[in-house]
């Protein structure tokens, strides 16, 4: 029989083992292993020291931003009735949402569907070419140099301040003399300037197409084309999403142009029509239709914040990182 004290190192660890780990068991609050703890990271702009004002100040914003769309969305349930007699953050007695939708549709022969259709043409020819052409021109403006940059860059600055109210009445009466007053043309030509979008294309362009890569495509024989297409518009991709998503949402919600533009109900985007629905109730026998402008109004609320959820993943930024060496 093997002597204990003779038997190999290891042989007495194993024996050992299973001792150590039964007396840990049995007293609490041991491990069987001491792991050592990690420190903790310091706090930096980038791992800031939590905050309770803040947050709860960013609580308040939350809820002051999101109540009118949760009260949409309950008093699109409702009835006539049941919005008179119920509490506005509160359902009904009957649960009549899929019936708003379908009355909303077919009301007054399909004008929600045909004011639908007419706000999607503003927004596709309008926000689409407002959002080309402010690509176009800040990348010209952040990459090439030519004699009156600094004059161009002063009118798209005081175009900015200009606010749009402004310029409605001379806009009228330009497109009333050259005869495309009541026309869709009225809100689509006016809807391609966008100076916010062109300032901030100029802007993000600059910083995000390095020149060093323009120069390396040109030795390369590559053309401006080419290099816009292939090298700067990938590069480009965050600040032309965000310049689509500000014009789509000002095309969409756009109602004072509109308002002084089109006189015919059947060219009405949704703001115009939802109006003119509201309007019925004050006007003498005109019929109160308060839940289809309620179901109107968040059935026209929906495709923009299904756009921002779609889009949202295209906000980044420094795609062009680690391109060029320095």
């Amino acid at each position: 029989m093997t002597n204990p004290a003779e038997a190999p190192s290891d042989t007495v660890e194993r024996a050992v083992r299973p001792r150590a780990t039964s007396d840990a068991a049995a007293e609490p609050g041991r491990t069987p292993v001491d792991r050592p703890r990690r420190p903790k990271r310091p706090h930096t702009p980038l791992n800031p020291r939590p905050s309770i004002p803040l947050t709860l100040v960013t609580g308040l914003v939350l809820v002051y931003a999101l109540l009118p769309l949760v009260w949409l969305v309950i008093n699109a349930t409702k009835d006539q009735q049941d919005l008179f007699d119920s509490f506005g953050l509160w359902l009904g007695k009957d649960f009549r949402l899929w019936d708003n939708i379908s009355r909303t549709l077919t009301y007054d022969d399909g004008a929600f569907v045909r004011w639908t259709l007419n706000t999607l043409l503003y927004v596709a020819t309008g926000a689409g070419g407002a959002t080309l052409l402010a690509v176009l021109g800040g990348y010209a403006l952040a990459v090439y140099e030519f004699p009156g940059r600094r004059t161009v860059f002063a009118v798209v600055i005081g175009a900015v301040a200009v606010p749009g109210t402004a310029l409605a009445v001379p806009t009228f009466l330009m497109f009333s003399g050259m005869g495309l007053a009541d026309t869709p043309w009225a809100v689509i030509i006016p809807s391609l300037v966008s100076p916010f979008g062109l300032y901030l294309m100029w802007v993000f362009a600059a910083e995000a197409v390095p020149s060093e890569l323009l120069e390396a495509a040109r030795i390369d024989g590559a053309g401006e084309l080419r290099i816009f297409f292939t090298i700067a518009l990938p590069l480009l991709r965050p600040g032309t999403v965000t310049v689509l998503l500000f014009s789509m949402v000002a095309t969409w919600n756009n109602y004072f142009l509109p308002l002084i533009m089109i006189k015919d109900p059947d060219w009405y985007p949704l703001t115009l029509g939802l109006n003119a629905w509201s309007a019925q109730a004050r006007t003498a026998g005109g019929e109160p239709v308060f839940d289809l402008i309620i179901t109107g109004s968040l059935l026209t609320v929906v495709p923009i914040v299904v756009l921002f959820l779609l889009l949202q993943r295209h906000w980044q930024s420094g795609l062009a990182a680690g391109s060029v060496k320095e």
